[in-house]
């Protein structure tokens, strides 16, 4: 399997990606090791990556920064020409890349900036290997921290080219039910791009052979069954329990193969073993200063215990050279798990301090980490503090939210534990950024505790970790509770309502309320601007209106005040779309482009966001639907170069609304499809479920189109029900019911939205779904069933339609769509209503709904009997069957084809000769017509109308057709057709309702 990848990837077909599972100790490490040097026979640069153990702490992106940087050595002109221009970025993984950083350095939390790097390690990844066939080798991901978890999961859910093999290693023995890669292994199960491997034991045959190749002679049988039998087939134990045997160790037979793993190490030199301990506690790899520092032992004695050690096959060099590791990681843990509680501390401590006294002892990416790692398995809260807060910073510069947290929450477990000056003298660097939020004073020389909470509060916002996040915020509060402090509360409570919102817990506006109270009468803050502002972005999702207007501009107002740029932009973003909404629609649009131009001109990479999802659907919403596919293209371009990948999810999304509604709907479904892919948030998950929804029962694929809504209804949750969300829902919804033949449903669903009435700025939600209701209506109208309750739906209908602005043009066509539909529902179908629907809807550039238009409107004119009207009847048809051919928009079509045969009208072409079961019978094709009619129940007054003949001529037709029947009545006549199978049920004429 993995030369069959290899040979893929050499070809360019397209990336492949392996994961390599087995227990401790199968061969997996041997297997890289043989693979890794085939494909560098066949010309392929392998990069190989493992990831760290230090005690239980595993380093941000371990695995990538040594991959990336063999590929460095191996290719350094590749790699060097793919990262330019992002080298700064791309430095948080291979710090070579860039300078040193400036002295004081803090860096600004970026929700984005996580999703950045990786898209951009995908793209140099991608770059590097479409000249040179690479191999990444990532190996132990049971140790892989968060981050790195995540950004293999990013590349391979969205590595598309270049010649590449991405090879994972896990032990599976070590994955228990609640560890953090079992989550991660389901999910890449699902990808069609990702294969398994697992790696069984050995079978009795294979262990002979591998026995004799150790022996370099044919083992006896009985020697193969014993060393079997102890080691089960495990190929790491086969070999230790073989030399043991050869070199006549009786301890290596003993019950224990823990001991067994230690047998090897107790028969070195005393000075040996005692490095063997230095090297088991110092992690994965030990640099050979290090160890030199920490031994405490003559550099002669050193080399000669580290020789001793090697020859025996205990340890290894390092790849690069500079260090040391076990042999197997199997050994390394028996070793460390021999040492003595104090033996550890103090072991730990050595390393620190050695450290500290030299900070050049290990790579300077590693330093703080490592340092923080030392200090707190040394059981020194006074020197672990410090170090891991300094950890926390440079993990928050590598954007490992995960691991930042994790090293906040150590320092909250530290900070009683520390003495009260050690805390005094803290640096409140590791929290400038939650400073910087409520307001204090970033410069102060003292860490809080509030702000230690606050810090790790964003930590876990950003890296997904909400529900710990929330537990955060409610200690938070908990401690306000006891000292009030307004900012910091309001800030917390701010946190709370986007954290709830996300896990599903809430609409979060009772939180925005309790921190609009808290900062009521103070002086105007970074922290009053950003709760208006997250108020009146809530209103504008939930309760548009003049109301939310306003608050949108206190936000801007306050925002400008205080100097907080990002908080303006976002808020006047927010009063654009409000304004649009209200149909100020030049000055809202003027507002929202401005702000789009300025975020990017300044590299507001969330504003960029935003801007380009909120403001295309702003056009959208007002029909125009060309001008915001421009402005998506620009967003996708933008986002996906920023690694914004929630919002160039959302991006996608809205493109797929515009390409819909254009009549592109192919390329909508793809434009869904790619949301889908780069994202797992629900929301946009829901959103694209619903766009390719809507296209399915367009195309008549009903039972496509019911999951779809099922998805999307999932997706979305009750837990905060947003316009934007639920008024689409409700027209998927009614038009499957109707599609389906639910009329009773479609009328349900209906009358809970118009109980619910539709907010103001709703108005692009809500047209289409009074049009949807009232063509319900309008093709019922035959159906006795549906009498009941009719009048007070049309009345409920109209009254709505009143309700609703029409203050774009789009807006205006609609509402004449819906006076048509519901004068044809009253049994007033004439074709002036239909004249004005089509000509508004063409000045629009929506051909789908133009199609079904022209189709009405041709219905209309058939109905006056006028020649004249034929004519244009005729051409109006021909029309609406060439877009709902080319749209695959089957029921239109059908419905078009249906009325064009029944009215005796050619579509452009000539039809094919009808053969089947008639044929014997001596119908013309009008009789067909009528028959088919007949079969279905229809008077002589209802054939006329449908057919658009006179009650005189239908009942010609109907006594011709008796006769050559040879039957005495319209009944005998149904029956007839029915048991001849005449008319499939696709052609009944009920299914025209479904159009």
């Amino acid at each position: 399997m993995l030369g069959d990848a290899l040979s893929r990837a050499a070809t360019g077909a397209e990336p492949q990606a392996l994961l390599l599972g087995g227990e401790a100790g199968v061969g997996k490490t041997r297997l890289v090791e043989e693979f890794a040097a085939a494909a560098r026979d066949r010309g392929a640069v392998v990069a190989l990556g493992g990831c760290v153990e230090i005690g239980a702490d595993g380093l941000p992106f371990a695995p990538f920064s040594t991959a990336l940087r063999a590929l460095r050595r191996e290719l350094p002109e590749d790699l060097a020409a793919a990262a330019a221009g992002q080298e700064d970025e791309l430095a948080r993984l291979l710090p070579e890349l860039a300078g040193p950083a400036p002295a004081g350095r803090t860096d600004r939390h970026d929700e984005e900036g996580t999703a950045r790097l990786f898209e951009l390690t995908a793209r140099l990844l991608e770059r590097v290997a479409a000249r040179h066939p690479v191999v990444l080798v990532l190996e132990d991901l049971h140790w892989a921290d968060t981050s790195t978890r995540h950004l293999l999961a990013y590349l391979l859910r969205t590595l598309r080219t270049g010649r590449l093999v991405v090879l994972a290693t896990y032990r599976s023995d070590d994955i228990h039910r609640r560890h953090p890669l079992r989550p991660l292994l389901a999910e890449l199960d699902r990808l069609r791009t990702v294969r398994r491997l697992d790696l069984g034991r050995f079978t009795r045959e294979e262990v002979g052979r591998q026995i004799a190749g150790i022996l370099d002679t044919e083992p006896e049988a009985r020697q193969i069954d014993c060393i079997f039998e102890r080691s089960d087939g495990n190929a790491f134990f086969v070999e230790e329990l073989a030399v043991a045997a050869h070199e006549g160790c009786r301890t290596g037979l003993s019950d224990s193969l823990r001991d067994l793993l230690l047998v090897r190490v107790e028969a070195l030199p005393d000075s040996a073993q005692r490095v063997a301990r230095v090297v088991a506690e110092g992690g994965s790899t030990v640099e050979h200063r290090l160890i030199a520092a920490v031994a405490g032992l003559a550099e002669d004695d050193l080399l000669d215990a580290l020789r001793a050690a090697v020859h025996a096959n205990i340890l290894l060099p390092a790849p690069d050279g500079d260090g040391y590791r076990f042999r197997h990681s199997l050994v390394r843990e028996a070793v460390s798990d021999d040492l003595l509680p104090g033996e550890r501390s103090r072991l730990n401590r050595r390393y620190a301090e050695a450290l500290d006294a030299d900070p050049t002892l290990v790579p300077a990416d590693e330093r703080v980490l490592r340092l923080a790692s030392y200090w707190y398995r040394a059981h020194d809260a006074a020197r672990a503090l410090p170090a891991v807060l300094d950890a926390s910073v440079e993990a928050r510069h590598r954007h490992a939210y995960a691991e930042q947290l994790r090293l906040l929450e150590r320092a909250m477990e530290l900070w009683d534990a520390a003495p009260e000056e050690v805390r005094a003298a803290l640096r409140p660097l590791a929290c400038a950024e939650a400073r910087r939020a409520y307001g204090c004073d970033r410069t102060a020389p003292v860490l809080c505790y509030l702000d230690l909470l606050a810090e790790a509060a964003i930590a876990g916002k950003l890296s997904g970790e909400r529900e710990r996040a929330l537990k955060i915020t409610k200690r938070a509060l908990h401690l306000l509770d006891e000292e009030p402090e307004p900012l910091r509360a309001a800030w917390f409570w701010t946190q709370r309502s986007v954290l709830i919102q996300a896990q599903g817990r809430g609409d979060g506006w009772r939180e925005i309320g309790i921190a609009q109270e808290l900062v009521r009468g103070l002086p105007p803050s970074h922290v009053h601007a950003e709760v208006l502002a997250m108020a009146a972005n809530w209103a504008m999702l939930h309760e548009p209106g003049p109301d939310a207007v306003t608050a949108a501009e206190r936000a801007v107002d306050y925002a400008r005040m205080v100097g907080a740029a990002d908080i303006e932009l976002n808020a006047r973003l927010t009063l654009g779309g409000l304004m649009v909404d209200a149909g100020r629609i030049d000055a809202g649009l003027a507002e929202m482009y401005e702000v789009t131009e300025a975020a990017v001109a300044r590299g507001r990479s969330a504003v960029v966001a935003r801007s380009h999802v909120n403001l295309p659907s702003a056009l959208e919403g007002i029909g125009r639907s060309r001008e915001a596919v421009a402005l998506l293209r620009q967003g996708i371009d933008l986002t996906r170069r920023m690694g914004l990948v929630e919002s160039e999810a959302w991006v996608w999304g809205n493109l797929a609304d515009s390409l819909t509604v254009l009549g592109r709907w192919d390329e909508a479904v793809e434009a869904a499809g790619r949301a889908r892919a780069v994202t797992q948030a629900a929301t946009p998950l829901g959103g694209a479920a619903l766009k390719c929804a809507v296209i399915a029962l367009a195309r008549g694929a009903t039972d496509a189109a019911a999951r779809l809504l099922a998805e999307a209804r999932t997706a979305y949750g009750t837990h905060d029900p947003m316009p934007q969300n639920t008024l689409p829902l409700a027209l998927v919804t009614l038009g499957l019911a109707v599609a389906e033949g639910r009329l009773a449903d479609a009328r349900a669903g209906l009358l809970r939205v118009l109980d619910a009435g539709f907010p103001p700025g709703t108005q692009r939600y809500a047209w289409p779904l009074l049009a949807t209701a009232a063509e319900a209506e309008a093709d019922a109208r035959h159906l006795p069933a549906a009498e009941e309750g009719r009048d007070e739906i049309l009345r409920r209908l109209r009254t709505a339609a009143k309700s609703l602005t029409t203050g774009a043009p789009v807006w205006v066509a609609h509402d004449k769509w819906v006076r048509a539909e519901l004068h044809r529902a009253e049994g007033h179908d004439t074709p002036g209503p239909w004249a004005e629907a089509v000509t508004a809807f063409e000045a629009l550039e929506r051909p789908y709904e133009l199609a079904r238009l022209r189709r009405r409107f041709a219905e209309a004119l058939l109905a006056t009997g006028d020649e004249h009207d034929r004519d244009r009847a005729r051409e109006l048809l021909r029309l609406a069957h060439a877009v709902a051919g080319h749209l695959g928009a089957r029921p239109l079509a059908d419905a078009v084809t249906l009325l064009a045969q029944r009215a005796r009208l050619p579509l452009g072409r000539t039809a094919e000769p009808l053969t089947g079961p008639a044929d014997g019978l001596g119908l013309t094709g009008r009789e067909r017509d009528v028959l088919r009619l007949v079969a279905d129940g229809r008077t002589n007054r209802q054939i006329a109308e449908e057919l658009f003949i006179s009650p005189k001529t239908a009942s010609v037709h109907v006594s011709n057709i008796l006769t050559k029947l040879g039957v005495s009545g319209r009944g005998e006549a149904a029956a007839v057709a029915h048991r001849l199978g005449l008319f499939p049920a696709a052609e009944a004429v009920t299914s025209e309702s479904s159009a």
